[in-house]
């Protein structure tokens, strides 16, 4: 009996089949009523609290990765799956006046309020705009000044001295951790109804949710039609790490806590 709640039969044979971002990947989209969800949004921004629907999303994906799919917080080095200790959710933001897109990371995010989570994405993503984001995305500045062909050559030695061994390189900012635990991207903001992200080897991430769009809808509720409001989601999952029972546990968690955002202002502990 395998007693590595980690090393699973399953995730040892998903790293010897599986390539990075390439096989080993689950795609699925969902979409979500958030009607309560937006109105919380618009109560706390009439009381001076600007919260959007993004640190919403970037609280109650935190907290379902902490508290209901445990089991995901995991990255793989050398063909085995290493369990994380930590909560960091990472979130794209568009700079350069929407050209460009960096991302800034939200640490223990599960340990916040949803409060404390926008106010802190506000002030990451206004640094970002200023050109002082987080080390590990500016790196792609820096590789992309490398002449063609050793730019390939140089990144597949920074992942596998980084990503595969395990070595910290300060001077870029670079660890196995620098990614954090999880990513969201907003994509309504480029005008997209949904979307499936890309699965960066790179950034060792056991998956990247998406958001797009939300509007008002004809639902069906209680037998009666009324209008709601829907968020259009993707997803992407490494499947070397996240089997469909996972997927599952983690997306349950992610909806009753959007669907309940008053709950995401106090703090949550496992019980």
């Amino acid at each position: 009996m395998n007693k590595d709640k980690f090393n699973t039969p399953w995730r040892l044979i998903a790293n010897a089949i599986y390539s990075p971002a390439k096989d080993a990947k689950v795609f699925g989209t969902l979409d979500v009523d958030v009607t309560k969800a937006d109105e919380y949004v618009s109560m706390q921004r009439k009381s001076g609290n600007k919260i959007t629907m993004t640190s919403i999303i970037t609280s109650a994906v935190a907290r379902s990765l902490a508290f209901d799919a445990p089991e995901m917080n995991c990255f793989v080095r050398r063909g085995r799956v290493v369990p994380r200790d930590y909560i960091d959710v990472m979130v794209s933001v568009l700079i350069q006046g929407g050209q460009e897109m960096s991302a800034v990371k939200i640490e223990s995010a599960h340990t916040k309020t949803v409060l404390e989570i926008a106010k802190e994405l506000k002030e990451k993503a206004a640094d970002a705009r200023k050109g002082t984001e987080e080390a590990s995305m500016k790196n792609k500045y820096i590789l992309s000044k490398i002449p063609w062909p050793f730019r390939k050559w140089t990144y597949l030695l920074i992942r596998l001295l980084v990503y595969g061994l395990g070595i910290k390189w300060k001077a870029l900012g670079l660890s196995e951790h620098s990614f954090g635990s999880i990513m969201v991207t907003n994509v309504g903001t480029l005008g997209l109804t949904t979307a499936l992200p890309a699965l960066m080897p790179v950034a060792k991430l056991p998956g990247v949710i998406s958001m797009g769009k939300y509007e008002q809808r004809p639902a069906v509720v209680k037998g009666e039609i009324v209008i709601r409001t829907f968020l259009s989601g993707g997803a992407v999952f490494d499947h070397r790490i996240v089997d469909g029972a996972q997927i599952g546990q983690f997306v349950r968690g992610v909806v009753n806590r959007v669907q309940k955002p008053e709950l995401l202002d106090q703090i949550e502990s496992k019980i």
